[in-house]
């Protein structure tokens, strides 16, 4: 029955492929189930009730990304778009956290609008390769940045110097260097699931030398939503003071789906003869659905996770890998405690390995050409540099025009293409610095 429902023949995957792919999305993801509440707490939201909004917001986007769509994409709350709420929206221009989640929910109320008359789609589909190339290194790198941080590799620096390489002296930077050795060498020998098994060797290893503690408690009750669910406010979002907030929210998950979805799919060669991912429409309303659920339920920002690229790179290529990563988030909601005890030096080095695979696909770059090479660049550079996914992808939409225009190749630019040009030219203008 399953391989008949997610055509698993017909992808060339199997039901054993696919349960791995999706346990390896889940580790390298789930970081979020407590990383995302701890942020959101600096908005004021209660650690404890966002943590259950994040967990039910990321397994109902991942299960209907499964089911409908039939995609191996994982959803969950965006980072970024949480920091941007936390710090910039509440902690530098006032807002109540209510307000900033009525603006989240009014943007997925708007996805979902341009999702079902295809206007996001078509506007998918006006993106040329290079900018499809674009996007899958740049989360490559992104990727890899963000392992190195995470495995202790790299650092936060000193004035002058942003960025600090780690001390490699600590046993946790060590047992990062090993996990990166380890799963590079379990791929050199053709094993499946190289990065799973990575993960879960280095976890145990984290746990037998005391650098990850054993879980206080392997089963616990979620904590109480009610102090978050249905608390948005959507009439204070709608003022015209509050307009700056929804178009960066707007833009920055436009962008962040379109590049996840294009940039992962290209990755995984799911991308038809024409460049472009067939039924589209299918896992953008799913990320338009989850935005505004996840917004019900007192979240920020939910979509494409790009750490879905980690199960496509274990095999991952039906909704049955989506499926397998959405029952392992509900069964986060009870075992949190057991999941939490999966250390970055464990899922770090993981992510620098996707990111490495990603990056491969640059060879598909026309780099002799400037007018390709620079807003491939702009993307690669930006999207690391300020920690941003939607100011990379944004500054190629805007680039790449202008550099044709400056060409005398403007014929090359697509309608579409010049409407994203403006609209991210309308965000760098109006974003809330």
């Amino acid at each position: 029955m399953l391989n008949r429902y997610f055509q698993l023949d017909k992808l060339e995957t199997s039901i054993r492929q696919e349960v791995i792919a999706g346990i390896t999305t889940f580790v390298t993801m789930a970081y979020i189930i407590i990383v995302n509440p701890k942020i959101l707490e600096a908005a004021g939201i209660p650690f404890g009730p966002s943590m259950v909004a994040t967990i039910l917001s990321a397994f109902f986007g991942t299960l209907l990304m499964g089911l409908y769509a039939k995609r191996p994409f994982a959803i969950a709350p965006y980072m970024g778009e949480n920091a941007f709420v936390a710090f910039t929206v509440v902690k530098v221009l006032g807002y109540s956290w209510q307000t900033a989640i009525g603006a989240i929910f009014i943007g997925g109320v708007l996805f979902t609008l341009l999702t079902v008359f295809k206007l996001r789609s078509w506007l998918t589909g006006q993106i040329p390769d290079g900018l499809k190339v674009s996007f899958a290194v740049g989360i490559g790198f992104f990727l890899a940045f963000i392992g190195l941080n995470e495995a202790g590799i790299v650092v936060l620096g000193v004035p002058g110097a942003p960025v600090h390489v780690g001390d490699l002296g600590q046993p946790s930077a060590l047992l990062s260097v090993f996990c990166f050795i380890f799963i590079l060498f379990l791929m050199t020998r053709k094993v499946r699931a190289a990065i799973l098994i990575g993960i879960v060797v280095t976890t145990l290893f984290a746990i037998l030398f005391n650098i990850s503690p054993l879980p206080s408690a392997w089963i616990s009750a979620p904590p109480d939503l009610s102090p978050i669910l249905f608390h948005l406010d959507i009439a204070g979002a709608l003022q015209w003071g509050f307009f700056s907030v929804i178009l960066t929210v707007f833009v920055m998950d436009f962008v962040d789906t379109m590049g996840t979805i294009i940039g992962v799919s290209y990755k995984a060669n799911l991308l038809d003869e024409s460049g472009r991912l067939p039924d589209i429409e299918k896992p953008m309303l799913c990320d338009a659905l989850a935005t505004i659920f996840g917004a019900l339920l007192g979240t920020t920002t939910t979509g494409t996770f790009i750490e879905s690229a980690a199960g496509i790179e274990a095999g991952g290529r039906s909704g049955l890998t989506a499926v397998v990563t959405a029952m392992l988030f509900l069964l986060a909601l009870f075992f949190a405690p057991f999941f939490s005890v999966i250390p970055p030096c464990a899922y770090g080095p993981a992510l620098i390995v996707v990111g490495l695979l990603m990056v491969s696909t640059i060879t598909r770059a026309k780099l002799d050409d400037v007018t390709e090479s620079v807003p491939l660049f702009s993307v690669v550079a930006l999207m690391s540099f300020t920690y941003n996914l939607g100011f990379g992808m944004t500054s190629g939409f805007v680039l790449y025009p202008l550099m044709k225009v400056f060409s005398g190749r403007s014929g090359e630019v697509s309608t579409g293409l010049w409407i994203l040009g403006l609209l991210s030219l309308f965000f760098f203008v109006f974003y809330p610095y």
